[in-house]
C-alpha cells in the first residue's frame, strides 16, 4: 500500500531524519512508506541483506537471534526513534507480536544519498521553482538523488553537479540536440516533456527511440563516445531543462559511474552468469560475436529497457569500448548492473577469428 506523502512531524520523530533540512524532508516525506502488518508476521528475516530502512510507529516487534528473543521493541520508545536493525545482512529476525504494528519503510541507498547531500550541499530549491501552480519543482533533485547511479558518485561530486548545472527554459517545439551536431551538454529534464528522434536514410520524418519526462535525462551518449549527436531532442511542451558541460559530465558523473573490466574478469563473470550485452550495429555483430551475447544497439538502447533482467549482471562491448562505455553509463544509470570491456572486441581473441 503506497502513502501519500507523509506529516513531517511523524519523519522529524526518528533519527536521523530530524536532521535533515525543511526542503529535504518534504523530499523524502513524498518517498517513504507508511505500511502496517499484522500479528504474527516478520517483517524482516535475520540474514535479510534488503536495502530497506525501517522505523515502528506503532506496535510491538519482538527482535530475535537465532530464535531467541533479544529485545521487544515498542512503537513511541526512546530506542524506536532509531532504525530497526539496521546493520546488513540482518542481525535479528522481526516478528510482530502486537495485534499489528505500523511502520516506515525507505530505500536505504537514497537516504544515505539524501543525509550525505543534506549535509554538504548548498543548493536552494526556491532557486528552481517557477511559478508552478503549487507544485514541488524539487521532485527533479529527488529523483536524481534517489538514482541507483548516484549512489556511487562522491558526496562533493553530487555537490558540485548540481552547483554547476545551467538552467535553460524552451517552448513547445523548440530542438535541444540537433541529431550530426557536436556533443556539449548532458541535460535533466525540470519541467515539460521531450521527444527523441532518429532520422535514417531511409526515414527522414525518424524513428521516434523515447518520450521523456520530469527527471529524465539525456545527450550523455556523444559526451562519452565523443560521436555526434545520434538523434534529435525536441520540446513536446514549454519546459525547463538543467544542463552540465562536456568536462564537468565527464569528471564528475562519467568516471566515477562506469566500471571497467578486462577481458579474462569478463569471461570468468560471464561463467558465473553474467552476459554480454553488444551494442554494435546488427550487420557488425553479425560478422562476430561472443556466443550466447545478445545484441542491443547504442541507439536503441533506451526503447529496449524494459526487455533486459534488472537481476544481471551485463558486460557492455563494442569494437573499441568507446559505444559501449555509452551503453554502460545509460544502464548504470537506470539502475542495472552494467560494467564497460576494456579496449573492446579488438582487444579480445574473438577480434582475430572474424
Amino acid at each position: 500500500m503506497e502513502s501519500k506523502p507523509l506529516e513531517l512531524s511523524l519523519l522529524r520523530s526518528f533519527s536521523p531524519l530530524d536532521g535533515l533540512k525543511t526542503e529535504n524532508l518534504h523530499s523524502l516525506s513524498r518517498k517513504a512508506v507508511l505500511r502496517e502488518l499484522p500479528a504474527g508476521r516478520l517483517l524482516f528475516k535475520e540474514g535479510d541483506t534488503d536495502k530497506r530502512t525501517y522505523y515502528l510507529v506503532s506496535g510491538v516487534l519482538e527482535l530475535m537471534q537465532n530464535g531467541r528473543t533479544v529485545l521487544m521493541l515498542r512503537g513511541g520508545s526512546p530506542e524506536a526513534r532509531n532504525p530497526i536493525a539496521a546493520s546488513l545482512p540482518r542481525r535479528y529476525s522481526a516478528r510482530v507480536v502486537s495485534e499489528r504494528i505500523e511502520y516506515l519503510s525507505i530505500d536505504s541507498d537514497m537516504l544515505d544519498v539524501m543525509l550525505t547531500w543534506d549535509q554538504t550541499g548548498s543548493y536552494e530549491v526556491n532557486e528552481l521553482k517557477h511559478q508552478e501552480d503549487g507544485s514541488d519543482s524539487d521532485d527533479w533533485m529527488t529523483t536524481l538523488l534517489q538514482t541507483k547511479a548516484l549512489h556511487r558518485i562522491p558526496p562533493a561530486n553530487i555537490q558540485a553537479i548540481f552547483m554547476r548545472m545551467q538552467r535553460m527554459d524552451y517552448k513547445a517545439g523548440e530542438t535541444v540536440i540537433r541529431q550530426g551536431d557536436e556533443g556539449d551538454y548532458f541535460y535533466v529534464i525540470v519541467k515539460g516533456t521531450c521527444s527523441v528522434v532518429r532520422e535514417t536514410p531511409l526515414n527522414k520524418t525518424g524513428i521516434k527511440l523515447a518520450e521523456l519526462g520530469m527527471g529524465d535525462t539525456f545527450g550523455e551518449e556523444a559526451l562519452i563516445s565523443d560521436a555526434k549527436r545520434n538523434a534529435n531532442v525536441t520540446m513536446i511542451s514549454d519546459g525547463t531543462l538543467m544542463r552540465l558541460g562536456k568536462e564537468d559530465f565527464r569528471t564528475l558523473l562519467n568516471e566515477p559511474m562506469l566500471q571497467w573490466v578486462d577481458y579474462e574478469q569478463a569471461k570468468a563473470q560471464v561463467a558465473r552468469g553474467a552476459k554480454w550485452l553488444d551494442v554494435r550495429l546488427p550487420s557488425e555483430f553479425e560478422n562476430y560475436h561472443f556466443e550466447g551475447a545478445i545484441n542491443l544497439p547504442l541507439y536503441f538502447i533506451r526503447l529496449k529497457l524494459k526487455s533486459l533482467d534488472r537481476d544481471t549482471h551485463y558486460i557492455v562491448c563494442c569494437d573499441t569500448g568507446r559505444r559501449s562505455s555509452a551503453g554502460a553509463y545509460i544502464l548504470s544509470e537506470r539502475g542495472f548492473h552494467a560494467s564497460v570491456l576494456r579496449g573492446g572486441l579488438q582487444a579480445t581473441d574473438l577480434a582475430g577469428k572474424k
